[in-house]
């Protein structure tokens, strides 16, 4: 069942006011403001993304800050998914044959995102570099590509990181394109997750991780390859968390394999409960100790070291403590949704199509969330020795090479 009682074969309720494309292109355009509030609240904290991904400054002070410019494109998105969401209402007036007949016009709107995201926008005050810069980091990513430190690598790791949490957005994205151009099919009826087969959908929701993975790889090859390997160590990092992006490779598969199954099949079922937990907690381990660089999975020394909040670290540049514990909790339980799968009156809830959009707009939020963290992070291990959260949050970073730009 795909979601709560029909209002005929074709359709749920839910789908009759926000067809699958529209859930689509809702949450890429959450993604777009979301990037741009961790612009905002970044530079609030003194904390300069656009160095760190190696993205030009503004060449004068007259120029849009960078968030002010996610912004401004992530209005226009909206403007215009907005407006045809109600041309949409207006003309079906939920009417499920309608619903169904009128499908070119949600698909039509995921082209004209496309197309925003794609052609220059000068004449709205629209700067067109932000979206080449990413259709290009996009496309390198796309086939699991890494630039090199100077050139931007930490960009492309971000980016990449966030298509593994919009994986199931990604395969939507294809169902709703597979739907569309079957015969007799319609984008807006309801969403058949098999459609292209028992293969295509799982393999698209595994080339993300499969993405991540090639990079810790490369990463890998570098380190191996570099001339000062005592520096740098001898790459067991990266290998560890090319074996963590492996761990989704099994938990789609076994997914995939119990959707398919006409009759129950308790140890497949075990497996996938195995492999989820495994990926689930692999992941929340390593978002914790390595992406974060907190210290609540070190030794006990380090963990209950007074020079820091008990498992955090000295350098707490987002906020208070209290916050970071909130965001560990919060990022465990977001890691874990799936067990809703585990209660048996929870379980025909989970396939509601109301509920795969709130779970997959779940992981959206936490990997926005992480971003936050990550960025901190990465700017921390960048920033010169010696320098306090104190002398950043209050203001005291002077003559700093980061102060200036933007």
């Amino acid at each position: 069942m795909s979601g709560d009682p029909a209002v005929e074969p074709q359709l749920d309720s839910f789908s009759l006011a926000f067809p699958l494309p529209y859930r689509v292109a809702i949450i890429v355009i959450l993604a777009v403001w979301g990037w741009g509030v961790n612009l905002h609240f970044l530079h609030i904290r003194r904390i300069d993304v656009p160095s760190l991904i190696r993205y030009p400054g503004r060449s004068s002070s007259a120029q849009l800050t960078h968030h002010h410019s996610t912004y401004r494109i992530a209005s226009l998105l909206s403007s215009a998914s907005g407006l045809s969401i109600v041309i949409f209402w207006m003309l079906t007036r939920g009417d499920p044959r309608r619903v169904i007949d009128y499908d070119w016009i949600s698909m039509t709107n995921l082209l004209v995102i496309a197309l925003l995201f794609s052609i220059p926008l000068r004449k709205l005050s629209v700067s067109h570099h932000g979206r080449s810069r990413l259709l290009r980091t996009l496309k390198r990513v796309s086939v699991g590509g890494l630039a090199e430190a100077k050139d931007g690598k930490f960009g492309d790791i971000l980016l990449a990181d966030v298509l593994t949490s919009y994986a199931k957005v990604l395969a939507d994205l294809f169902v709703c394109l597979c739907m569309f151009l079957t015969s007799n099919g319609s984008a807006t009826a309801r969403p058949d997750r098999g459609c292209g087969g028992d293969v295509l959908v799982p393999f698209i929701m595994a080339v993300p991780s499969a993405i991540r993975l090639r990079q810790c790889l490369i990463e890998y090859v570098r380190v191996r390859s570099a001339p000062l390997r005592e520096a740098t160590g001898w790459g067991g990092q990266h290998l560890a968390n090319a074996a963590k992006y492996s761990t989704a490779f099994p938990v789609i598969i076994l997914g995939a394999m119990l959707r398919n199954q006409t009759e129950a099949a308790p140890g497949l079922s075990r497996a996938w409960i195995a492999t989820s937990l495994l990926n689930s907690f692999y992941s929340f381990y390593w978002d914790v100790a390595k992406d974060w660089d907190l210290t609540l999975f070190s030794a006990a020394r380090e963990r209950n070291s007074p020079d820091h909040p008990f498992g955090l670290r000295r350098k707490l540049l987002v906020h208070k403590p209290g916050v970071y514990y909130a965001v560990i909790a919060l990022d465990l339980t977001l890691r874990c949704t799936w067990m809703i799968k585990l209660n048996p009156s929870l379980d025909q809830i989970s396939n509601f199509e109301s509920s795969i959009f709130l779970i997959q707009f779940l992981e959206v939020f936490r990997r926005w969330v992480w971003i936050f963290f990550r960025v901190e992070t990465e700017w921390i291990r960048n920033t010169p020795t010696g320098l306090g959260a104190e002398d950043i949050l209050l203001g005291d970073f002077q003559g700093n090479k980061y102060e200036d730009e933007d």
